[in-house]
């Protein structure tokens, strides 16, 4: 774990505990473990929807771009009218 672990206290709703435990039951491993992949795997979802929102952003800037190029290069074929 980069940085080292740290120790948390936290509160979760029994029904969240059990869920941890069965977890961490089947995989052979802590809670923390099971808290700290949980954790993982939502900060992989948002870096990948903030990714998503990214690369919309730049079609949308590709797509005007490309309009504006293609009327240019429209121009330049067509030559002084």
């Amino acid at each position: 774990m980069a940085g080292g672990a740290v120790k948390l206290t936290i509160s979760v709703p029994q029904s969240l505990l059990a869920i941890a435990d069965e977890v961490a039951a089947e995989q052979k491993t802590s809670r923390s473990k099971v808290v700290s992949a949980c954790l993982q795997e939502l900060a992989r979802k948002r870096l990948q929807s903030k990714m998503q929102a990214g690369y919309k952003a730049l079609a949308k800037d590709n797509l005007k771009f490309a309009a504006v190029s293609l009327a240019s290069a429209h121009d330049v074929i067509s030559g002084p009218e």
